[in-house]
């Protein structure tokens, strides 16, 4: 049985659904704008100017159906089979590092080839990580106090989860996953003392992971001045900050970017903010801002409402999910803003990209699932009875 709030606009939270539909037109119009140079460059491997524009819209569909059928699931179901979609996530991270099968993109096995698209599964995982913190958080509500048997479990779990993220590697998945399981399980009361303690190990851990990784280390010093290297190890920098002074209060206009015409790498992804402040300005970077905070105040909102009505699992879900699209997207705006080192982390709703997109939508499904559940509880424990 369907179960659609849409027929009582009461029992949906439109401030949510049309920031969240802001944000994706938003993304999708700058992918097209930051994308069309590219496009007309390949031509002759038969791309078209509009050839990322109709992938992206492509997505977005997806993402609109994917999204509509986890909005029909109850919050009950996700916390039921939790533990089983984190042992698929697992599976297939580490099935995408087996050669032939992991499809490897300068010199980093992410994706899964589907045919018509490419899966990315350290995407999904973002959301397998929040359903099952938030299960084993209130599985082990009694023992939050307890670093063996409240944290240590967990722990090892994400050791291994974060191995196989460093093996494609995805330094910056494995920074939005911890962030995330380390949200939930302090918001769902993890003793003080050990949180501080593992906070301190992990910015250890981070460190000697950045040191030690040539690579990483040399993000670092290009983040700190990349003017000193600018055809070198500054060049995605400094050119994403030539991009943000050029658009100043207005920016110059929908299309008139000099930045994406080959200067500026991977305008479309990890850097289209960049685009957004050379064409929109100030201005434009302001609303994606605001559209941002409106959506994660609402998340935590939503998450604090099922707390109140004693849904645990609903509330540490919905606010897992506001940590994380806080998290991913402080990052994405950070590194675009010269704030943090280049990281390969894509921008929530707005960046060109499959799997992101058809996850952040599923994501938000839920949200709305659950604020629907905690507007109408009756309706929603009959349709879980009936399940």
């Amino acid at each position: 049985m369907l179960y659609s709030p849409t027929a009582n606009r009461a029992e949906l939270d439109l401030s949510l659904f049309w920031s969240v539909v802001l944000l994706l037109s938003i993304g999708l119009v700058m992918v097209y704008s930051a994308s069309i140079a590219m496009a007309e460059a390949e031509k002759m491997s038969g791309y078209k100017t509009w050839y990322f524009l109709q992938r992206h819209a492509i997505y977005l569909a997806l993402g609109t159906m994917a999204a509509f059928v986890a909005f029909q699931i109850p919050v009950a179901m996700w916390q039921k089979f939790s533990p089983a979609l984190f042992i698929i996530g697992g599976f297939l991270l580490v099935i995408v590092l087996i050669p032939g099968i992991g499809k490897e993109v300068n010199g980093s096995r992410r994706w899964i080839s589907l045919g018509f698209m490419t899966m990315q599964p350290s995407e999904l995982m973002k959301f397998f990580a929040v359903i099952y913190a938030a299960d084993y958080t209130v599985r082990k509500a009694a023992f939050m106090h307890d670093f063996k048997k409240g944290f240590l479990p967990m722990l090892a779990v994400m050791v291994f989860i974060g191995a196989l993220l460093l093996r494609e590697p995805d330094f910056g998945a494995l920074v939005v996953i911890t962030s995330i399981a380390m949200g939930i399980l302090f918001l769902g009361g993890l003793n003080g003392r050990i949180f501080v303690a593992l906070m301190a190990l992990l910015a250890v851990s981070f460190v000697v992971l950045v040191v030690t990784s040539p690579y990483r280390w040399q993000r670092v010093t290009s983040y700190m001045d990349p003017w000193a290297d600018a055809f070198g190890k500054g060049y995605q920098l400094s050119h994403s900050l030539i991009a943000f002074g050029r658009g100043e209060w207005l920016g110059v206009g929908l299309g008139g970017s000099v930045e994406k015409l080959f200067y500026l790498p991977e305008a479309h992804t990890d850097f289209l903010l960049a685009v957004v402040a050379e064409e929109l300005g100030f201005v434009g970077v302001a609303v994606v801002l605001a559209l941002f905070a409106l959506v994660i105040y609402r998340a935590f909102m939503v998450g604090r409402e099922a707390m109140m009505r004693e849904k645990y699992f609903a509330a540490l879900v919905a606010q897992g999910i506001g940590v994380w699209l806080s998290v991913q997207a402080f990052i994405n705006m950070g590194v675009n803003m010269g704030l943090l080192p280049t990281k390969g982390l894509t921008l929530p709703f707005l960046s060109y990209g499959g799997s992101g997109i058809i996850v952040n939508c599923v994501a938000v499904a839920v949200l709305l699932r659950i604020d629907a559940e905690n507007r109408s509880p009756s309706k929603a424990a009959r349709q879980v009875r009936r399940a």
